[in-house]
């Protein structure tokens, strides 16, 4: 099935702007619902400027329409112009998550050793070199990795971290078990994210109406 240009962007402006449920926006957008409920909650990664898909032509209003009235309809994308999609080289990663990859790595590894270096580094964007010296534990910063679940990390989607170990299993003749471990941390990370936002905006309010001070940026070394 085709997918949005900007999925990501796509669905912060189809949560923003419609009554579609999650798990609608998910589905026209390829994405994993925690993914919604995560752009939902504002605890994305990076906050997402919306996509417009009506004005980028890729679904009319009636078929919003339609998604909204029922539930249980699936939207259908209007076919625009391929894609140019990138066939050689590894993953773009923005900067910001390039720290993270060690510890997406190390995660797979520990869950997932029927998938194969080179479809690692298809998924996380990374070198077999990296990957090998995680394996051995040669790593110069082998210290200060720890396992962390990928998408959470936001390197890559559920969906294709679910595609890689089903044609792991598949080529390793073993069945492949759905994966679902970290459901309650991610879950937890959430409900964590959520109640941080609202310590802050009470924190906010109380120092508006001056019944709580502004906490310092730093600590005075002389005020004993």
């Amino acid at each position: 099935m085709a997918q949005p240009l900007m999925p990501h962007a796509t669905a912060s402006w189809l949560v923003d702007n419609t009554a579609l449920s999650f798990e609608q926006i998910a589905d026209f957008c390829g994405l994993h619902i925690l993914e919604i409920q995560a752009i939902a909650d504002d605890t994305a990664a990076t906050k997402l400027t919306g996509r417009d898909p009506i004005r980028a032509h890729e679904v009319t209003q009636e078929e919003i329409d339609k998604g909204s009235a029922d539930p249980n309809y699936r939207m259908k994308m209007i076919k625009g112009p391929e894609q140019v999609r990138r066939t050689k080289g590894p993953r773009y990663t923005p900067v910001s998550k390039r720290q993270d990859k060690p510890d997406g790595i190390s995660w797979i590894i520990r869950n997932h050793p029927e998938i194969t270096d080179g479809a690692i580094g298809l998924l996380i964007g990374t070198t077999r070199t990296t990957i090998a010296a995680i394996r051995d534990r040669s790593h110069w910063n082998i210290a200060n990795i720890t396992p962390k679940d990928p998408v959470t990390l936001g390197l890559t989607t559920q969906r294709e971290l679910d595609a890689a170990v089903a044609k792991a299993a598949k080529a390793a003749g073993i069945e492949a078990q759905p994966d679902t471990r970290l459901e309650g941390d991610r879950e937890a990370l959430i409900e964590q994210l959520r109640a941080e936002r609202i310590q802050q905006a009470r924190e906010a309010e109380m120092i508006a109406d001056g019944t709580m001070q502004p906490k310092p940026l730093f600590d005075d070394p002389f005020k004993r």
